[in-house]
């Protein structure tokens, strides 16, 4: 977190770094606006500053999405204090809906546009508000969101998000941001994935989701067991043992860098899949690629491409094991593995830049 006070004494700050090269000390506006993408009202110098909950005014000129987020705010301790408290379960929830880091920082960034318009001494509960919020600016993005990705050049993949070992205590929290959840969570409807979400993962009360999504308790309760019915039905039961998962991607790791066509073979399922997200940025097949011996050779062409200067790390992503291929210290694919019997059954390969930004 950095900060920065202007003449008048407001606050801005830089949110997100993702890569822009903002260090302390650097001038960011006007003509300097530089990995903002577009200008900045007034320049500014950039300091560091701790506080975690002050955030954003909304007549300053918002970052872009492919660099650091600046933003701007007024004295305001108690309302700050109270979103900051929040801010880690709103981007939960913002990201388990709509699979895009971006994108959920974008709707919990717009969260504190209108918290910070309210009275908040006469907000009974401010979580039960904010999550409210989040919920409904997300449900709007995501059927957005749904059109767009109909375009979509081959397979969508959620951005892949870097978790931390201690989530798979939270058995519930680790199943719905995994990558394979995921995935299933995008045949829902945008009204019964917030349902899903805050019911299954977050274990809000009927009553308290009706608030949420403006609708009923009664029509709660219905689209509940729908977006469960039709999840459990589309579900595959994978491998839950850590230990065995870890073990696995090991080996696969070591086959598929080695070009070891057999022990690759060896640890994957006769069934297995693999399906690649390059969003026409990168190469990746345009469809899913099904069965052992296709995959193993899929696998092994896209090993055989390395980039320049090639470093490979097993990472905790999306609730468990994944691998991040690097070029240098870009990250220019991530994998995830879901096993079924000890055997790997589900391969997701995120090679889409613009997805690997936050890794």
């Amino acid at each position: 977190m950095t900060a920065a006070i202007i003449g008048d004494g407001v606050t801005v700050l830089v949110l997100r770094h993702a890569g822009a090269g903002v260090a302390e000390g650097d001038r960011i506006g006007g003509d300097a606006a530089g990995p903002y993408g577009r200008p900045a009202r007034r320049a500014f110098s950039v300091a560091a500053d701790d506080d975690p909950g002050m955030c954003v005014r909304r007549d300053f000129t918002r970052a872009s999405r492919s660099g650091a987020r600046a933003v701007m705010a007024v004295g305001v301790p108690e309302a700050s204090r109270a979103f900051g408290e929040h801010r880690d379960r709103l981007f939960a929830i913002a990201y388990r809906m709509l699979g895009r880091v971006g994108d959920a920082e974008d709707v919990v960034q717009d969260a504190w546009l209108r918290w910070s318009d309210v009275d908040t001494s006469e907000v009974a509960d401010p979580e039960a508000y904010l999550v409210r919020v989040v919920t409904r600016l997300a449900i709007d993005r995501l059927r957005s969101a749904q059109a767009r990705r109909e375009e979509y050049v081959g397979p969508w993949l959620p951005e892949p998000v870097v978790t931390t070992p201690d989530i798979a205590e939270k058995v519930a929290l680790a199943d719905t941001v995994s990558t394979a959840m995921l995935v299933l969570l995008e045949s829902l409807s945008p009204l019964e994935r917030a349902v899903f979400v805050l019911r299954e993962a977050f274990g809000y009360p009927y009553a308290e989701i009706a608030e949420m999504v403006g609708r009923s308790e009664a029509s709660v309760r219905q689209t509940a067991r729908r977006a469960r019915e039709h999840i459990e039905q589309r579900r595959v039961r994978y491998d839950t043992d850590r230990t065995r998962w870890a073990e696995v991607t090991q080996r696969f790791l070591a086959a598929a860098g080695g070009g070891d066509l057999a022990g690759l073979m060896a640890v994957l399922a006769p069934e297995v899949t693999l399906i690649s997200d390059g969003g026409g940025k990168a190469p990746a097949p345009r469809k899913a690629i099904v069965g052992v011996d296709l995959v193993a050779r899929a696998l092994l062409t896209f090993a055989g491409r390395m980039p320049a200067d090639p470093r490979t790390e097993i990472v905790e992503l999306n609730g468990g094991p994944g691998i991040v291929l690097y070029s240098g210290t870009t990250p220019v694919a991530a994998v995830t593995l879901y096993l079924v019997g000890g055997a790997v059954h589900t391969i997701y390969l995120v090679s889409n830049p613009d997805k690997l930004t936050r890794l």
